[in-house]
């Protein structure tokens, strides 16, 4: 996917709004290595937006879990 940036746009935003959280920022700079020491943006800089990495869940009982 790509993002386009609006003027004013920072790393933490545009986390938060294509992830949830703003905590997820360090994936978009590291699949933006172009733009990795821009803190606010300019309009129109096209960013890649990566798929958040799938986590497996270990913690659950062992009844729940199932096979995997």
């Amino acid at each position: 996917m790509i993002y386009v940036t609006s003027q004013g746009d920072m790393w933490d935003k545009i986390a938060l709004e294509v992830y949830g959280s703003e905590h997820l920022m360090h994936i978009l700079i590291d699949a933006n290595p172009k733009y990795r020491k821009v803190l606010v943006f300019s309009a129109n800089c096209e960013l890649n937006i990566p798929e958040l990495p799938r986590q497996r869940v270990n913690n659950i009982p062992l009844p729940w879990r199932g096979s995997a």
